[in-house]
């Protein structure tokens, strides 16, 4: 069933299959203070040329660019039942659309060392809440964000990347596009 959204979303041979979940495990536990770590991001998917070789974990150099080098989707798979309460990633409905215009004149380079307190602050915010095996395929330039988790159960979720086989690319002789190329043409056409 996901390798049909990701043929529908992505293009039918345009993704890797994952053989394991991979990426980040966010766990949170009810606390009533705030982890400090909600800011509002996109999820960066290759390295620049500026980060040390010797050191692939550290991210602050990472980057996106307009065609989200590396990274065919968004996803958040939850291992847990997640309520409002429970810390659901926060998620700005249609941000993807001038996150795509703010990566457009890094072109394939990209950018690095993002704020975006303010990117789709005027959007509509989802909370991405659902039972365990809840799986959300999103546009990979949504704006999302952590919160403070005021229920009573730790919230278990995954966010792995779903690997592309080639770049999203915004110019096809075939004009074949993925619904994740045409958001992306439609955002730029629209600036």
């Amino acid at each position: 069933m996901l390798h049909r959204a990701f043929d529908q979303l992505v293009g039918v041979g345009r993704w890797r299959a994952r053989r394991d979940i991979g990426g980040t495990f966010p766990v949170r536990f009810p606390h009533p203070d705030d982890a400090g770590d909600a800011g509002w991001h996109i999820h960066l998917s290759f390295p620049g040329e500026d980060c040390d070789p010797n050191e692939r974990h550290d991210h602050s150099a990472w980057r996106a660019n307009i065609v989200s080098r590396g990274r065919a989707l968004l996803m958040l798979f939850l291992f847990s039942d997640v309520g409002e309460n429970d810390a659901p990633t926060r998620i700005r409905v249609g941000s993807h659309m001038p996150m795509a215009r703010y990566l457009a004149p890094w072109g394939e380079a990209g950018y690095a060392r993002m704020v975006l307190d303010d990117m789709g602050a005027d959007c509509e915010i989802a909370l991405a809440t659902g039972e365990a095996g809840t799986v959300y395929l999103c546009h990979p330039f949504l704006v999302h964000a952590a919160q403070k988790h005021r229920g009573k159960t730790p919230r278990f979720m995954a966010q792995p990347d779903l690997p592309p086989a080639e770049p999203h690319r915004l110019e096809r002789e075939d004009s074949a596009y993925s619904p994740v190329e045409i958001a992306i043409r439609i955002a730029l056409d629209a600036a």
